[in-house]
């Protein structure tokens, strides 16, 4: 079976990558997957959860692809994929270069991009979704994008401009992931949202759903067959 790759990525910093890499990760980890998490960020926050994760669940492999290689390895080692491995997620760093981030792609590749409902992250997340189209286009990379709304407070007007944005996209807007503690408190005990069990988590766990789906449709195929929480027509007429 070829190895999954997910990367998670958006040049604008706290929109929320380390929250969908660990969840993503965990998710695929309780189905009985070998996943392994590379963590580019210097702070290593992906790392931290991997290392806090309880000895009675399902097991994860982090790495440490932030790190420098020592004279005893060379990048290549550092970044290598067992070939046991089923699923490969990607934490990226803040700020990232797109040039640099396209040069991580392999053919097949999923780019998952979060954007935050505010005016500065909107703006960010359109240009760089423009350049990552562009350049993706012209070196003939595969690659299945999709957007997913962080930290979201329905029925405010900076959710209602998001929503406008992200359904004038050329790429999917798979789920809305609401701003909840469950995932500060899911990052702190080193779980996904989908391993906590209190009923508080159920609409969390809902809203992974159609991004886990998308994830499982085949790169080649149609454009997964998902419906957002909400309509476009809904967006519009609570705006108006």
């Amino acid at each position: 079976m070829t190895t999954k790759r997910i990367l998670i990525a958006n040049t604008k910093g706290g929109c929320g990558k380390t929250t969908i890499a660990t969840n993503i990760t965990s998710n695929y980890a309780a189905l009985g997957n070998v996943v392994r998490l590379f963590d580019h960020d210097n702070q290593n926050s992906s790392l931290q959860w991997v290392n806090r994760r309880p000895n009675n669940i399902s097991k994860i492999h982090g790495v440490d692809a932030s790190r420098r290689p020592d004279n005893h390895m060379t990048r290549a080692w550092q970044l290598r994929v067992p070939a046991e491995t089923d699923v490969v997620v990607v934490d990226t760093p803040a700020g990232i270069d797109v040039t640099e981030l396209v040069s991580m792609f392999n053919r097949n590749d999923f780019l998952i991009i979060p954007v935050l409902p505010s005016p500065i992250d909107i703006i960010a997340t359109a240009h760089f979704i423009k350049d990552i189209l562009l350049i993706t286009r012209a070196r003939k990379k595969n690659i299945k994008i999709s957007v997913v709304a962080n930290r979201v407070r329905k029925n405010t007007l900076m959710f209602h401009k998001l929503e406008r944005f992200l359904f004038t996209l050329e790429i999917p807007f798979v789920t809305t992931l609401r701003d909840t503690q469950n995932y500060a408190k899911a990052i702190g005990k080193g779980v996904g949202i989908g391993e906590m069990t209190y009923s508080g988590v159920k609409v969390d766990q809902q809203q992974w759903a159609p991004l886990m789906r998308w994830l499982d449709t085949p790169v080649e195929a149609v454009e997964a067959d998902i419906t957002p929480i909400f309509s476009p027509e809904d967006s519009l007429s609570k705006s108006s």
